[in-house]
């Protein structure tokens, strides 16, 4: 029994959910998004809920159980609240600021670095060393913040570099005389 799987998706108000076979689509206030699923379980939508069962309990259905319900809760989320990640940026002269359509970051290149920002993702700038990305696909938010950060990921010497706000930095502590 997947502990995940036997709860069912809440449904806020203002998200319209349209389940045809196996292909789940969720229109909300920040877009929509839609989704095909395996043949290994089955979508219901009953009222403000949505379950998800297998058909057969094959180890294939039982395990596709639970991610069919995650998935579906996450894009029931993303499209009422959205997802969001949030990047810091150390080192001495690094920076990002947001010029159109292009997130251009000085990392400590020969040249600065210009990021194009993919559709259906805002990127704001709220100083030079803070980058902020939300959107409503959390699979796009997570890829594109792991786009950015593998650009110059943080070093475990000085820190120095672009790393995620919650992210602990483990540090070595150099040569020694």
């Amino acid at each position: 029994m997947s502990r995940i799987g036997k709860n069912p998706v809440q449904v806020p108000d203002g998200v319209n959910v349209a389940i045809a076979g196996n292909e789940v689509s969720v229109k909300g206030k920040l877009g929509e998004l839609s989704v095909a699923l395996t043949d290994d379980v089955s979508v219901t939508q009953d009222g403000n809920l949505i379950w998800v069962k297998p058909l057969s309990e094959s180890v294939k259905a039982r395990k596709m159980w639970g991610t069919a319900k995650s998935v579906i809760e996450n894009l029931v989320t993303g499209v009422s609240q959205g997802f969001t990640r949030n990047l810091e940026i150390n080192g001495v002269g690094y920076r990002a600021q947001l010029q159109g359509k292009d997130l251009v970051l000085q990392l400590g290149f020969s040249h600065d670095v210009i990021y194009k920002i993919p559709e259906g993702i805002n990127i704001q700038c709220p100083d030079l060393t803070h980058i902020n990305i939300s959107g409503a696909s959390k699979q796009q938010v997570g890829q594109v913040a792991a786009d950015i950060r593998a650009f110059r990921p943080p070093e475990p010497y000085k820190g120095k570099g672009v790393k995620y706000a919650d992210e602990i930095i483990l540090r070595k502590e150099g040569k020694k005389k």
